[in-house]
């Protein structure tokens, strides 16, 4: 099985300067590269750019500009190329089926955040003993670069990232491991219902309340957002102190979010994985979920339109966001496989509505948020843990109904 890590880098001055030329030469690499292909469709003779001809042209743009491009790796400018013919693959593919195509934009020097070096030893080279705090990291056209390696990495490593955050810099390995030995049985099954109100409803009555990150750091949020739109916008190179100080504040208060997001989804969907065999959960389409609401225009009056609830739904979508049941549920996934434990997506329609004692459903079942009152045999309970008894019903029918 192949996992990642990701530690925190400590370079010097000089090399800190090295890594941000590392990202600006190798955006400028994508640009050039997106640029080409624009121009050769745009061509009268509609000429198809793919990724090995732009790859064969690099050794020619190294030795034109040894200043900028031939004191990278090689390879992480294949890398580079290699991306943008993903994103326009990715665009095709969106284009057949019907899908809102996005086609690849150009990268500004701030958007463009990660070189990607794909085999450990060609233009990098991981260079680790277990809690050893002379780590490093050996980059080429940076320089050996000292690693906060806060744990032990298993496996052989395959690839090195490096990615910057606001002012931090990373380094980002993939390794290759065999899987790990599953966790001792249990003999418990659950299911979860993911929800605003509570973060998550178990099967056995539990709740895990939502931490609502997001909400809690609006204040501070708004006030550094307000703060730097009294700057004029300008490109990163003419921006004052203060302007650049204004912006690290807003991405500081928005990495810590992320943070404390990801660190109670792992900390959530550990002791889930540690406590049950099997879990449960409900199949959310979380980014159809938090779509704006269709606009209703106005028969009567042309140019104008009915109110559709979009001051409403834009509060859910805010609270769905701040959730994070995306990056959870993809850690739970992810920590069930190392921990050998089985976790299975169901249907949600009617889990909060129907009766765990006798199957009957109603929309008045439900008659608020959080109660439960079946109208046909009056059975009564949190609705929540109603929809997690029915997501582990649903579940353990899925997977007796396919054993493989």
């Amino acid at each position: 099985m192949i996992r990642a890590y990701k530690f925190l880098l400590r370079p010097t001055v000089r090399q800190a300067q090295a890594l941000a030329e590392m990202l600006r030469d190798h955006c400028s690499l994508y640009n050039a590269a997106l640029q080409e292909r624009r121009d050769a469709w745009r061509h009268p003779s509609k000429t198809t750019v793919k990724y090995g001809g732009q790859s064969a042209q690099l050794k020619d743009i190294r030795a034109f500009d040894p200043e900028r491009q031939g004191r990278w790796s090689f390879s992480s400018q294949q890398a580079t190329l290699r991306r943008l013919d993903k994103a326009f693959a990715a665009f095709f593919r969106r284009v057949k089926s019907g899908e809102t195509p996005g086609y690849p934009r150009f990268r500004g020097v701030n958007w463009f955040d990660t070189v990607d070096f794909p085999k450990d030893g060609d233009g990098c080279r991981w260079n680790s003993t277990p809690h050893d705090p002379a780590t490093r990291v050996r980059l080429q056209g940076v320089g050996h670069v000292k690693v906060n390696q806060h744990r032990p990495v298993a496996g052989r490593v395959k690839t090195v990232s490096v990615k910057r955050e606001g002012r931090k810099w990373f380094v980002v390995l993939t390794a290759e491991q065999d899987q790990p030995e599953p966790l001792p049985a249990t003999g418990s099954a659950a299911g979860i219902d993911l929800g605003i109100a509570n973060f998550l409803a178990d099967s056995g009555g539990g709740f895990v309340p939502n931490p609502r990150h997001g909400r809690r750091a609006a204040d501070k949020l708004q006030a550094a957002q307000q703060a730097l739109a009294r700057f004029p916008r300008r490109k990163a190179k003419d921006r004052t102190a203060n302007h650049r100080r204004a912006v690290g504040k807003v991405a500081q208060l928005h990495g810590k979010v992320r943070r404390q997001r990801l660190d109670h989804a792992h900390k959530t969907a550990l002791g889930l994985v540690r406590a049950h065999d099997f879990i449960a959960h409900e199949d959310l389409r979380i980014r159809n979920m938090s779509k704006a609401p269709a606009p209703k225009p106005d028969p009567d009056k042309p140019g104008t339109f009915l109110p559709n609830g979009a001051a409403a739904k834009a509060g859910l979508n805010k609270s769905i966001n701040d959730a994070g049941w995306g990056v959870f549920l993809t850690i739970l996934h992810a920590k069930a496989e190392s921990a050998g434990r089985e976790v299975i997506a169901v249907d949600p329609r009617d889990t909060s509505r129907t009766c765990p004692e006798c199957g009957h459903t109603a929309k008045e079942n439900r008659p608020t948020q959080e109660k439960f009152h079946c109208v046909a045999c009056g059975h009564h309970a949190h609705a929540d843990t109603v929809a997690a008894t029915n997501v582990l019903r649903a579940g353990l029918v899925r997977r007796n109904a396919n054993p493989a």
